[in-house]
C-alpha cells in the first residue's frame, strides 16, 4: 500500500495544483492533507475550494484555524520584530480575503485522521499529538519525543507544520514530516510531499515537484503581501 501525504500549501494555488497532477499520475492507494491551506499566499481561496472539492480527508491546520475562527492570531513562532510585523499584515490581509463560506470550511477540518492500514496504525496530526501549532523538528532531542510518543498508540506518526521534510525512528515509531506544498523551509524551493510504502517494511519517499514559483512570488508583491514572503520562497528559506 502507498499513501500520499501533504500539507501545507498556504495560499499557492499554482504548486498545490501542479501536486495534485502528480499524485494523481502515481495512483496512490490513499491521500491525506495534514492541513495549513492558507496564510502567507495569494491565493487562499482558489486553495480552499480545490481540497474541498478534491474529497481529500484534511486536518485543520492553526493558520486554518486562525482564519477560520477569526482570531487574529496564527499562532506562528515568529522570532524578530519584522517576522511579527510581516505575520501580523499576513493574518488580516488573509482573514479578509477568504469568504464566510470557506472560513467555515475550514472550520469543519479534522483535528487528527487516525488509520491502519497494512495492520500498521497511523496517526496523522498537523502539529503533534499535543498541540496543533508545536514544531517537531528533525533534530528534536530523543528525550523529548520519547515522553510525546507514549501518549499515542501508533506505529507511525506524520505531521507537517515545520516545512522540513525528515523522517525518523524514535522507540521503534517512525515520525515523518511531509514537507511543504507551498512554502518549502528546507533550501529546495520545489512543492514537496511524503509517500509511504507499507509491506514487510515501512519506506518513504520524499517527492519534489516543479511549478513556477517566481510566478508565484510575483503575485505575492502584487497582492500586497510582505516582498519577504516572495523571496522566501524563491529560496525555501
Amino acid at each position: 500500500m502507498r499513501i500520499a501525504v501533504f500539507s501545507d500549501i498556504h495560499g499557492n494555488i499554482l504548486a498545490l495544483n501542479q501536486v495534485l497532477e502528480d499524485i494523481e499520475k502515481q495512483g496512490y492507494d490513499r491521500v491525506f492533507c495534514l492541513g495549513d491551506l492558507v496564510g502567507y499566499g495569494p491565493h487562499p481561496n482558489r486553495v480552499i475550494e480545490t481540497i474541498n472539492e478534491s474529497g481529500i480527508q484534511t486536518i485543520m491546520g492553526n493558520y486554518d484555524e486562525g482564519v477560520g475562527y477569526e482570531r487574529g492570531d496564527c499562532g506562528c513562532a515568529y522570532v524578530t520584530d519584522e517576522e511579527k510585523q510581516d505575520g501580523k499584515k499576513s493574518i488580516e490581509w488573509t482573514t479578509n480575503k477568504v469568504t464566510p463560506k470557506n472560513k467555515e470550511t475550514l472550520r469543519t477540518l479534522h483535528h487528527k485522521i487516525e488509520i491502519t492500514a497494512n495492520g500498521y496504525k497511523i496517526l496523522l496530526v498537523h502539529g503533534s499529538p499535543r498541540r496543533i501549532n508545536e514544531y517537531l523538528y528533525e533534530d528534536r532531542p530523543e528525550r523529548s519525543l520519547t515522553r510525546m510518543l507514549e501518549s499515542i498508540d501508533a506505529d507511525i506518526l506524520v505531521c507537517g507544520h515545520t516545512h522540513k521534510p525528515y523522517h525518523r525512528i524514535v522507540n521503534s515509531i517512525h515520525i515523518i514530516n511531509d514537507g511543504s506544498v507551498g512554502k518549502p523551509k528546507d533550501g529546495d524551493p520545489r512543492a514537496c510531499y511524503a509517500v509511504i510504502e507499507l509491506d514487510e517494511t515501512i519506506r518513504v519517499e520524499f517527492r519534489r515537484v516543479e511549478y513556477p514559483v517566481a510566478s508565484v512570488a510575483n503575485e505575492i508583491i502584487k497582492a500586497g503581501l510582505p516582498r519577504a514572503f516572495a523571496d522566501a520562497l524563491l529560496t525555501a528559506g
